[in-house]
């Protein structure tokens, strides 16, 4: 069975990774460059994330097996090893043959790399520079992520500069390659702790607070009040993109030199299937051609990301509304408002019907959400406590250290494993979910159901990329398992060594690694108290505070507008229904 689990891992991530795409990006309409990159950044990091805890349990096999042969050695008078040793080297199903993890980690790790600080930056400016040529792409792109290089090389050249002014270091290959890897995970861990601190106490809460209808509800109509002033904003600057584009295309006769421009932007109008319409307006200089074309791809897809939420919005606002109406209902059974809302899949017929959706939407759900919110929050707890601790060798005060010795001196290999499964997927949840969730205006913004744009996937690419070795080198941390920042002499995992030794840079490894991580305290408290939504509140970008009077008034509004709403599709409905008849 050597290597079965790594067979398994690797094809299973990458239906996840696919799938995700699916979900987040256009499959049909995007560049396929855009969707191959993406796909391999995230099949990539969450690879490396299902891949550690089988990296660990070898690990502990590994020292297990140099244990029962010494232990044998040791002792001359046994002819034949005892059972215990028999039991000791048996190895489990899920153990990977040495030669093939560091070779594993070398390809994983060195194509992320590549891929977020040098191909992925250039083909997100590459894919929304408004340059008509591939020339010009090129050279707007190398002229844009000379920021993203430049701090690199400035992290990089600082640490050569310091272990340069060391008088018993040595220049190697290999010293440098631990100064690079050490100078990425660096930055990577200043934005790791800020996401991870939002994630531990969200998380918990967004599900706590999930099992209220009224406050769903409440949210909802908050939310439909704000992307009706976005659609509404959206459709706007989409007409005046419109409008201007027509006047180009009148202006512009079929022999001038920017013809080909014009041409490249009304492709783009048409791919959208929105009507042109015709007005005059001069077209000026081919700068102002490449700013109508950022103009023109930058409103389409704000206003299919509008519509594309409104439309979600408007099925949880009547789902929820539904669910309150089933509520107060005597009948045990589930009532639609509207019959299109009612799947006619044999799920719904045979497995999810009325009655079975009733029972969890007006029984189940509540309970099953406030467990389930109750388990996130001891874990978040757990992981802050360690995270505070997890430097403390004697005793060992880190729980998840704790747990992986236990299951280690028992030899369960399964168990340990679980262990960091469960533990470093948690991490992971509360970091992605936040980069999921994120919204920096309209230039980052994860959006379902195949609305997000090239710029947004790409950038999501990098962040995973990243964050997923300060993540994964700081549960190694917590597991004791990292030499550096533990200080003990055992067998290192095979990620650790590709990693290399960052006892080369000692304010590093015993300084920021071990009390950096502390101030995941200070945001999850920061968290707790809402403290950056209240900030964002007063600076005008609205956020679901429920003691804040604006917050109200929007809801009120909301629920407004779902009513309009939904007269209006009944009325649709009944028109339809009355023309059938007629029939």
């Amino acid at each position: 069975m050597s290597g079965a689990a790594l067979a398994v891992v690797v094809v299973v991530v990458f239906l996840l990774a696919l799938y995700l795409l699916q979900r987040y990006g256009d499959l049909r309409r995007q560049q396929r460059m855009v969707l191959l990159g993406t796909l391999l950044s995230w099949y990539l990091c969450f690879l490396i994330v299902f891949i550690l805890p089988l990296d660990v349990s070898t690990v502990c096999k590994r020292l297990q097996l140099f244990e029962a042969r010494t232990n044998q050695t040791d002792d001359n008078s046994a002819v034949n090893p005892t059972d215990s040793i028999l039991k000791v080297c048996e190895e489990p199903w899920s153990y990977i043959p040495d030669a093939i993890l560091p070779v594993f980690w070398r390809v994983v790790y060195w194509t992320s790399q590549f891929l977020t600080w040098l191909l992925l930056p250039f083909m997100q400016s590459y894919a929304r520079s408004g340059a008509f040529s591939r020339v010009g792409k090129i050279k707007t792109a190398l002229i844009e992520n000379a920021i993203y290089y430049g701090t690199y090389l400035l992290i990089f050249i600082s640490l050569l500069v310091y272990v340069a002014a060391h008088p018993q270091w040595k220049f190697t290959w290999t010293e440098l390659q631990t100064i690079g890897i050490t100078a990425a995970n660096t930055w990577g861990l200043f934005l790791l702790v800020l996401l991870l601190g939002y994630g531990l106490v969200e998380i918990p809460r967004s599900y706590w607070l999930a099992s209220s209808h009224g406050y769903l509800l409440a949210k909802t109509y908050f939310k439909a009040a704000k992307v009706a002033t976005e659609k509404v904003a959206a459709e706007e600057n989409l007409a005046d993109v419109m409008e201007e584009v027509a006047g180009v295309h009148e202006s512009v006769r079929y022999n001038h030199c920017l013809r080909k421009c014009v041409d490249t932007i009304i492709t783009k109008v048409r791919n959208t299937c929105v009507c042109l319409m015709l007005y005059l307006q001069r077209l000026q200089s081919g700068s102002s051609s490449e700013r109508r074309l950022i103009s023109v791809i930058s409103a389409v897809q704000s206003h299919g990301q509008t519509q594309v939420q409104w439309s979600i919005l408007l099925e949880e606002a009547f789902h929820l509304e539904d669910v309150a109406k089933s509520q107060s209902s005597p009948i045990r059974q589930f009532i639609h408002s509207s019959p299109s809302e009612r799947h006619a899949s044999w799920i719904h017929r045979f497995i999810y019907t009325p009655t079975v959706e009733w029972y969890w939407e007006c029984v189940l759900r509540q309970g099953f959400y406030r467990l389930l919110a109750v388990l996130l929050c001891l874990l978040s707890a757990a992981v802050v406590w360690s995270e505070c601790t997890f430097f403390t060798t004697h005793p060992v005060l880190s729980l998840f250290a704790v747990f992986v010795q236990m299951a280690e001196k028992k030899h369960n290999y399964i168990c340990i494993e679980m262990v960091c499964f469960v533990s470093i997927l948690f991490l992971c949840v509360c970091v992605y979910s936040t980069v999921f969730r994120i919204r920096v205006f309209n230039y980052y913004y994860l959006v379902p159901h195949h609305q997000t744009d090239a710029y947004s996937l790409q950038f999501s690419g990098m962040l995973f990329c990243r964050l997923t070795p300060p993540l994964c080198l700081n549960f190694l941390g917590l597991i004791h398992m990292d030499s550096a920042i533990s200080h003990q002499d055992r067998i290192q995992t095979s990620y650790t060594s590709i990693m290399g030794s960052m006892r080369v840079l000692y304010f590093i490894s015993d300084g920021f690694y071990i009390y950096y991580p502390m101030l995941v305290l200070l945001l999850c408290f920061a968290t707790f108290y809402s403290l950056g939504s209240r900030c964002l509140n007063l600076l005008g970008f609205h956020q679901y505070i429920t003691d804040d009077h604006l917050t109200a008034d929007l809801v009120d509004e909301g629920r407004e507008l779902i009513r309009r709403e939904r007269r209006k599709i009944q009325k649709a409905e009944d028109g339809e229904n009355r023309r059938w008849v007629n029939i």
